[in-house]
């Protein structure tokens, strides 16, 4: 039997394969098609202060090898999540995770007190790289010096695992990556989405709402695995993988490229059940190449 138990930081992953944040709900969603803790974890929807009814209609659009989202952070806000869907989650036997959002630093500071309270959630993904909001967000998390200020704000108020969720909308995302690191992220997990925009030639309008939006999906996981590896190269804690991950072959590859953890997004939306095929798959893998753990694999690119 292989092992591919993971860790990062001061968590065990029973295996690598994660769900990312957006695509999931609450983990309680998957659960209408197989055991949640049959993954490694769960990167719960992103939550803020205050109830948020997202950006108007249509908010998705389908793209080449991808897809646009504006959904804009819809959420019943974190006192609900305490009060109503903590309850129902709180017993998977798996890794749960909550994404954070703020449209100030004191928002942040004020989620990150709250889950601290929170016996089962070992981890927070601070997301300071969402592209479909109007303020906040993805602005403190495209300059070192609004990126370095959450974090460490954060950090003063939050004694658990804390993940920073880059932007790949940024000159350099290893100088980001390292700034965080500076000021006390126990990992950073990368790519959020890149800004993107349709257009509808035949009414000559924007497909979305709010005209631009996150791309995700096939279409951006070369550029999201380059990032990783620069990321994995450039700091000491470790990363989390995202960006197109659509089978087993492309985990593998974002754990070559250094990620400790990889997380499943876009590819649920086509199937359910992809992540527990991709946890096959790994195992599969480990097998045929003689190789024990998962472990082994991480950062394992030969130049």
């Amino acid at each position: 039997m292989v092992d591919l138990k993971v860790k990062l930081h001061d968590l065990e992953f029973k295996n690598p394969v994660t769900l990312a944040s957006g695509t999931c709900g609450f983990a309680r969603e998957i659960a209408d098609f197989y055991d949640p803790g049959l993954l490694g974890g769960h990167f719960l929807k992103g939550t803020t202060l205050k109830n948020r009814d997202g950006n108007e209609y249509p908010r998705m659009a389908e793209t080449a090898s991808g897809m646009l989202n504006a959904v804009g952070l819809q959420n019943k806000g974190i006192d609900y999540f305490v009060e109503n869907i903590y309850p129902e989650i709180q017993d998977y036997d798996t890794q749960l995770i909550i994404n954070v959002n703020g449209s100030t630093v004191e928002d942040y500071i004020a989620l990150a007190e709250k889950v601290n309270q929170l016996d089962k959630i070992p981890a927070i993904e601070l997301n300071i790289s969402c592209p479909n909001v109007k303020e906040g967000g993805m602005a403190f998390g495209v300059t070192c010096p609004g990126a370095e200020m959450v974090t460490r704000e954060v950090r003063k108020v939050y004694d658990k695992t804390m993940i920073v969720k880059l932007s790949p909308n940024v000159t350099d995302i290893s100088e980001i990556a390292k700034a965080v690191e500076a000021q006390g992220a126990d990992s950073v997990s990368l790519v959020n989405t890149f800004l993107g925009m349709a257009i509808d030639a035949e009414t000559r309008k924007p497909k979305l709402s709010t005209v631009t939006g996150g791309l995700s999906g096939p279409a951006i996981k070369p550029i999201a695995l380059r990032m990783v590896w620069q990321v994995s190269n450039a700091v000491k804690i470790p990363v989390v993988g995202i960006g197109g991950i659509m089978n087993t072959e492309d985990a593998i590859e974002f754990l070559l490229a250094g990620a400790s953890v990889i997380q499943v997004g876009t590819a649920i939306f086509k199937d359910p059940m992809i992540p527990l095929k991709i946890v096959d798959g790994i195992s599969e893998y480990l097998d045929r190449h003689n190789i024990q753990s998962v472990s082994e694999l991480i950062g394992g690119l030969q130049l």
